[in-house]
């Protein structure tokens, strides 16, 4: 299945970059505001653990959300900032807490579990976060997550694109709330940082997108 064979590749691709980091790089900025990449790091640990709950939370259904629809929450938005600085501030304190090795050792051991409990899965839905998904929804909304942290993640590290198929979800993802495609001429990191407001859209891309601009961007 795409969704699972991405959530392998993308969560294994974080993995093997964490793996050797010391103290100094975890402590690198990142592109979230106040975090540092170990935070980073951190906030993906804590999807990986929620991804345990939800593949074990098997639910009636029907589905209220799809792997497009589950992001309308996350549109950019006025109201709310007071839950968005506390969730930060925990992030940060949490993440202290942990020595860099102890937190790259969970985060290996939970997303591989992560992996596996995806694979596992038989429901016809899932129940996360007061929504219902589908398996394969749910799954890529974890790859979405961890495409669009690993960028966060690495921007001052030596490091690789995340995988071609996690990418293409994130364009999925974008596409369809923006309601129409992105431009074609912006390759699929382009378009998941743009698309997520990490890079600015500058003058050529405004004239390009035309009124869509004003659309963009679609989640943060």
């Amino acid at each position: 299945m795409l969704e699972l064979d991405a959530l392998d590749a993308v969560y294994g691709q974080l993995t093997d970059t964490v793996r050797e980091l010391g103290a100094a790089e975890l402590m690198l900025p990142s592109r979230c505001a106040g975090w540092v990449a170990g935070d980073v790091l951190y906030h993906q640990l804590m999807d990986a653990r929620r991804a345990l709950r939800t593949f074990a939370s098997p639910d009636p259904g029907p589905a209220d959300r799809d792997d497009v629809t589950y992001w309308q929450a996350y549109a950019p938005r006025d109201t709310g900032r007071a839950a968005d600085a506390a969730h930060a501030r925990h992030v940060r304190i949490a993440a202290a807490a942990y020595a860099p090795d102890e937190l790259i050792w969970e985060w290996t051991e939970t997303a591989a579990a992560a992996r596996r409990a995806a694979r596992a899965c038989q429901a016809a839905w899932v129940a996360t976060q007061g929504h219902v998904l589908t398996p394969a929804d749910f799954t890529a909304t974890l790859v979405v997550e961890a495409a669009v942290h690993y960028l966060d993640l690495t921007v001052q590290l030596p490091a690789a694109p995340p995988p071609p198929a996690a990418l293409a979800l994130v364009r999925r993802v974008l596409d369809g709330l923006a309601g129409q495609p992105l431009p074609a001429s912006w390759d699929d990191v382009s378009c998941a940082l743009k698309g997520t407001g990490r890079v600015p859209l500058d003058s050529a891309d405004r004239a390009e997108l035309g009124v869509l601009a004003g659309r963009l961007p679609v989640f943060v």
